[in-house]
């Protein structure tokens, strides 16, 4: 799949990012997700200066009760009318620990073992992902397959010398398939850090379409000083200080400032929109 690290078409303005989060916060479902009110939306760098949520971020008990609930897709027609654009995002490295569990869920941050999530801020997660040709259209039908760390910076799934075997367990990790705005969302946690790497998410979008099969892998980052107010709250407190930010992490600087969320502070937690366009 081809990709450069140049945006294609233009940034959403400010007003359409707004609208786009009123739509994704309108569509998750009551306590699965933070209620969103007028604030950022996606982009190469946060808009607005980070502050943490104005109540402590969701607890064990109370993400327990709501780990079933499913968020929904944003409305195709809230996409066409504020989504006008694509933007091209460098490819990055799957890294080692992708695990295609087919997990079609939007929530994903319970273990299907036993329904536990993993305890952190929530965070709303939109993808708005679009076709670039000759025009640029919304791509229907794109597997969207997302994982991350949790608090503690461990992965489901796994076995690594630094957090032992997680095999046979499934948290935050998970798929959607964009609906016919291109849209696909996610509630998951505010990732964790582990040694070595600046906090991240992983992504992989797949399409196949007329015989042949698409892939795109990369990876989302997060504004270091908003991290910062993040982290000064339960459960990350607990750890501590991370000792790699953007500045000194090798895969984040190659192109990682195209790939970064501009998060908003919504209620309990947080939310972010990252708009892709992809040459399919």
């Amino acid at each position: 799949m081809d990709n450069d690290d140049q945006p294609v078409g233009r940034l959403l303005t400010r007003r359409e990012m707004l609208k786009l989060l009123g739509a994704l916060g309108a569509t998750l479902a009551v306590g699965c997700a933070p209620r969103l009110p007028g604030a950022t939306a996606t982009g190469a760098t946060a808009t607005t200066a980070p502050t943490a949520p104005t109540t402590a971020p969701i607890s064990p008990t109370t993400a327990a009760t709501t780990a079933t609930t499913t968020a929904t897709n944003v409305p195709a027609a809230a996409v066409a009318t504020a989504v006008p654009a694509c933007v091209v995002r460098p490819e990055q490295t799957e890294g080692p620990y992708f695990v295609d569990t087919q997990l079609n869920r939007a929530d994903i941050r319970a273990d299907t073992s036993d329904g536990t999530p993993r305890p952190g801020a929530p965070l709303a997660l939109g993808f708005l992902v679009s076709r670039i040709g000759d025009t640029c259209a919304p791509l229907p039908g794109a597997v969207v397959d997302v994982w991350h760390c949790d608090a503690e910076g461990v992965y489901s799934g796994v076995s690594d010398n630094n957090f032992g075997s997680t095999v046979g367990q499934d948290f935050l990790r998970g798929y959607q398939v964009t609906d016919a705005g291109g849209a696909a969302t996610f509630t998951t946690i505010y990732p964790g850090w582990y040694r070595g790497r600046t906090v991240h998410i992983h992504f992989k979008i797949r399409l196949e379409e007329n015989g042949a099969t698409y892939e795109f892998t990369s990876q989302l980052y997060f504004d270091d000083t908003f991290t910062d107010a993040v982290y000064a709250a339960a459960p990350y407190a607990a750890r501590p200080n991370r000792d790699t930010r953007n500045a000194n992490d090798g895969i984040y600087r190659d192109g990682g400032n195209l790939l970064t969320l501009a998060v908003a502070p919504a209620g309990d937690g947080y939310a972010a929109v990252f708009e892709i366009g992809l040459q399919v």
